[in-house]
């Protein structure tokens, strides 16, 4: 052992440190301590690396979080003897580094202040690691780092290591490894230490395609073929494949019917929204696409620019400025790996954005989940515990948009049985750009150019997946439809593409289908040819149907003229963003794909997009009731309250919120989370740049609930909500645009397709109701899961609508919050007993006959009335009526801004109506008690003066009294 001084000059001042170092066996001297000053600090590699070492254990030194929530999670799923479990990063290597290597190493990826590391592998314990071929963004990462300390040539794999503590046996271990730790779909574990995989990251394509005989096959030898081969193709359409093969004299390539299922999937080609439906009697049905293009057709608003076309829709709001907005389903890759469902899933609708060559600037997200306290034993089998989906999912939608820089701002939680088996994961996203003319479109001679991440196996087949209905085996059929996604790779796309404007024609992104759906839909009626072999790889050995099927993430396709083509690839040079030509759009109307010189697809493109035989479907319309209602009773009010208040859709969600980033960019005005202590929850957001006084509103309307009941008033009823979250928070009800998202079952179900046909209907006149026309929408159908059994199960009826609209004034936004004693509250909008389908059926049992709530026809003109008052800063407070009624909106706003609420009338005669009825165009607001008489006129309409704010921090209701603390305990224990 020596000891020496060492004097450097640092950015701050000269240091003089004194340095120990050791001889270690082998004849290495490794740097074990620095001292300055009155520390100490360990800066050298860990003692075990004193032995060659290709595994890198990674520890915190204080408790690691983790570990907390994995031990709840196994003990909610049963596990009750396993007492604690300890959690480590791991870093595999291909090969033994050096003992300077390791240092080096360590150095890049060890805090030693905060972690501690070794390269001895474990004894014991639960090892887990990705399966080969799915995306692994931290051994990417890994890699990177390691080429910075001068080892460029290390392939690196990542795990995790558990230690396991408690009365546990063999099959104790392997139920929390394959129901907690590991999900088997992406990846695989072992008693440690595992042996770890790599793949030759020496990247090239295979060339060869296989024929796949389908022209003389009969009927059930072509469901055979469609089954085998995961197609997700009807009857009418395999005849119609052969057909066409017929008459080309040949049999189709595997890349030509991977593509036609690809283009003619549920997914991507609507083919039930495009349906020709009729009811038993034969009454025709205008094709329900139709419908809500007619619908905004009709309204004619003067700020839509796009509608319906496209990656998103698009309006204006204010000069010079455009809005992009888009929300899309993830729900069947979210129900077998819910991190990389949900991450993925904002990847691509941030790419939806960008396809409209707009700069993303926010991010929603809705989710629903089945009940997490379900006993494990009752899940049907294959399904995921709804506590781990809950789990993945959250964090997949955080991981995403905080490491892309994008807030989190809207969305919604909502939990029923439905979703157990089929989890529901809405995901959408808004951009800015300055007004441009639209892009032309491919020209003859543009190049198809590629830009972003790498081409893998991950995501295969994941247009055909999200339309078929899911069972016990879909985890291990459908492994390759699950993506993984990588945010800072998306980051450097929208990086470059700020610079890219005005070098190219179209762009698109790759989403479902990959190539085969962006490069497909660009050159319909132009043609293109394509050589997949350039395409950049993860890894080798992908066959050509692979490349271009293949759903890798952060990848856009765009048509640049060849004279821009140098100009583009120097502006992803600068931003460390691959891209390449993978061939030219050709102008002849026929899309060629070759592998170098062998050719593997070529198909007319008007067959492509318009040979797929129209659906003619079948509609059984419901009949619910709309009579006379039951009035219910009610014998404990506040208590009542208390269990909707703690019920799981009720409850506070901030422990969820703030796992999302929602102030990044300095944009949001009004937050997610409001009031006094920032925890109560705002019925819409605002973004306005810091530069701007104007700004966009976005609020959320979803209620499945209505629609087991009736789907027509469910729809109205959820346009309803959308726009009256925007209004409450100050947007312009005139300016409003909706989206429109279906989660249904199977809608060859005759059943199923009515409830689907009415909820269209209610759409319809909602938006001609409010002038609020429909500018993007996405339907994901076929939200089944078939049992082993034979039983299925499938999702409520539910329909998300997003409303986004223009704030005229920033300044002059509302919260729900109450804001001083001494305020007036008054409810404007009729209340009516309307319980179907409602939040206080779910806590006091099925009412006999109830009603779902009817649309308000003077709604829109209350909205507007409201919105003028708003606009002259005299309402000081605005929350909407909704879930639970007005006894729960009250004790919302009350808790929301630490007051309490005397109400002293009430809006109905019958105490459970009056408390929990939830009839819509109902919002309550606060304003001064010399303003009541001026904001009742302004509205123009009766509205009843409920009562007063109070600084006492109580509830009282009709001589009832709750405590704040109580209901507090309520609202926010249920979510812890």
């Amino acid at each position: 052992m020596t000891r020496s001084t060492v004097t450097f000059d640092s950015p701050w001042r000269t240091s003089t440190i004194l340095v120990t170092s050791l001889t270690l066996p082998g004849g290495n001297r490794g740097l074990l301590f620095v001292r300055a000053g009155p520390y100490l600090e360990w800066r050298g590699p860990s003692f075990a690396s004193v032995a060659p070492g290709s595994r890198l254990t990674i520890r915190s030194r204080d408790v690691d979080p983790r570990s907390a929530s994995l031990l709840n999670d196994a003990q909610a799923l049963g596990l009750t003897q396993v007492t604690a479990i300890d959690v480590a990063d791991v870093v595999f290597f291909d090969s033994d580094l050096a003992f300077e290597q390791r240092v080096a190493i360590e150095e890049v990826l060890v805090d030693p202040l905060l972690q501690t590391a070794t390269w001895q592998p474990p004894t014991g314990g639960i090892d887990t690691e990705l399966l080969p071929g799915v995306t692994d963004p931290a051994a990417q990462a890994v890699a990177l780092a390691a080429r910075t300390v001068g080892l460029p040539d290390l392939e690196v794999a990542t795990g995790m290591h558990f230690d396991v503590r408690g009365d546990i046996d063999d099959v104790t271990v392997s139920l929390l490894a394959r129901r907690l730790l590991a999900n088997q779909v992406i990846e695989r574990w072992a008693t440690a230490p595992i042996a770890p995989s790599f793949i030759d990251s020496h990247a090239t394509a295979e060339r060869s395609v296989d024929h796949v005989a389908i022209c003389d096959l009969d009927d059930d030898a072509l469901l055979t073929l469609n089954k085998e081969r995961g197609l997700s193709m009807d009857l009418a359409e395999l005849h119609a494949v052969a057909e066409f093969y017929r008459g080309s004299g040949r049999e189709p390539t595997d890349v030509e019917l991977e593509t036609l299922a690809q283009t003619w999937s549920e997914h991507c080609s609507h083919k039930t929204f495009r349906a020709l439906i009729s009811t038993p009697d034969g009454t025709q049905i205008q094709p329900l696409l139709q419908q809500l293009r007619a619908c905004t057709d009709a309204i004619a608003a003067p700020f839509v620019v796009s509608a319906f076309v496209g990656n998103a829709g698009i309006v204006t709001y204010h000069p010079g400025t455009t809005v992009a907005v888009k929300v899309e389903t993830h729900n069947h890759p979210s129900a077998i790996e819910p991190f990389g469902g949900a991450n993925t899933g904002v990847g691509g609708v941030i790419r939806d954005v960008m396809g409209t060559a707009h700069d993303p600037i926010a991010i929603t997200d809705i989710l629903c989940f089945g009940p997490t306290d379900i006993p494990a034993d009752e899940l049907p089998e294959g399904v995921l515990h709804p506590r781990l989906v809950q789990s993945g999912v959250i964090a997949g939608v955080a991981d995403y948009g905080n490491k892309i820089g994008l807030p989190t701002v809207a969305g919604a939680v909502i939990y029923d049985p439905g979703y157990t088996a089929n989890p529901l994961v809405y995901a959408g996203c808004i951009g800015v750009a300055a007004a441009a003319p639209p892009l032309p479109g491919p020209q003859p001679g543009d190049l198809v150019v590629v830009m972003g991440g790498r081409t893998g196996r991950d995501g295969l087949r994941g247009a055909t997946f999200s339309s078929a209905t899911m069972d016990a085996t879909t985890g291990d059929v459908a492994g390759a439809s699950v993506q993984i996604g990588d945010p800072i790779v998306e980051k450097l796309v929208i990086d470059a593409m700020r610079e890219l404007h005005g070098l190219y024609t179209a762009v698109t992104d790759c989403g479902a289908g990959g190539l085969s759906s962006a490069v497909g839909e660009m050159a319909e009626g132009i043609g293109a040819e394509v050589d997949v072999t350039i395409a950049p790889l993860k890894y080798p050995g992908l066959r050509p149907w692979e490349v271009w099927l293949s759903e890798a993430q952060e990848r856009m396709v765009f048509a640049v003229p060849p004279h821009h083509f140098e100009a583009l690839l120097a502006v992803c040079a600068r931003h460390g963003v691959e891209a390449v030509s993978l061939g030219t759009f050709t102008g002849d109307g026929v899309l060629r794909v070759r592998a170098g010189d062998l050719q593997v697809l070529e198909l007319d493109t008007h067959f492509l997009h318009d040979g797929r035989p129209q659906r003619s479907m079948i509609a059984e319309l419901p009949t619910p009731y709309r009579g006379e209602p039951t009035l219910p009773e009610c014998d404990d009010l506040a208590d009542t309250l208390l269990r909707l208040l703690a019920h799981p859709d009720i409850a506070s969600k901030e422990h969820i919120i703030r796992r999302y980033d929602h102030e990044i960019r300095g944009a949001t005005v009004v937050r997610p989370l409001v009031g006094e202590g920032h925890d109560g929850h705002a019925d819409g957001v605002v973004l306005a740049r810091p530069t701007d006084t104007h700004g966009l509103a976005l609020g959320i309307g979803v209620n499945p609930w209505y629609g087991l009941t009736d789907p027509e008033r469910m729809a109205h009823a959820v346009v309803d909500e959308a726009i009256r979250n925007i209004v409450a928070v100050g947007a312009d009800p005139a300016k409003v645009s909706l989206l429109d998202n279906f989660s249904w079952g199977d809608p060859r179900r005759p059943s199923t397709l009515g409830d689907l046909v009415m909820a269209v209907d209610g759409c319809c006149a909602a938006a001609l109701a409010h002038t609020a026309p429909f500018v993007s929408g996405k339907d994901s159908l076929n939200n089944e899961y078939l049992g082993s059994d034979g039983q299925r199960h499938a999702v409520p009826p539910t329909l998300v609508i997003t409303a986004m609209a223009h704030v005229p004034d920033a300044d002059l936004v509302v919260t729900p919050d109450l804001k001083r004693a001494g305020d007036v509250l008054v409810l404007v909008g009729t209340t009516a007993p309307e319980f179907g389908g409602s939040h206080f059926e779910m806590v006091g049992g099925r009412i006999g006959r109830a009603v779902v709530p009817a649309p308000d026809a003077d709604a829109p003109v209350r909205y507007r009335r409201l919105h003028a008052a708003m606009q002259t800063g005299r309402v000081r407070a605005c929350h909407d009526v909704s879930e639970g009624g007005l006894a729960v909106t009250l004790a919302e706003m009350a808790l929301a801004g630490r007051l309490g609420i005397r109400v002293e009338t009430l809006p109905h005669d019958h105490a459970p109506t009056a408390w929990f009825a939830e009839s819509n165009g109902r919002l309550v607001c606060a304003v001064a008690a010399d303003d009541v008489e001026w904001f009742v006129a302004a509205l123009g309409e009766p509205a009843t003066v409920l009562g007063v704010v109070t600084d006492d921090a109580a509830l009282v209701i009709d001589g009832i009294t709750i405590d704040d603390v109580v209901m507090r305990t309520a609202w926010k224990g249920a979510a812890q």
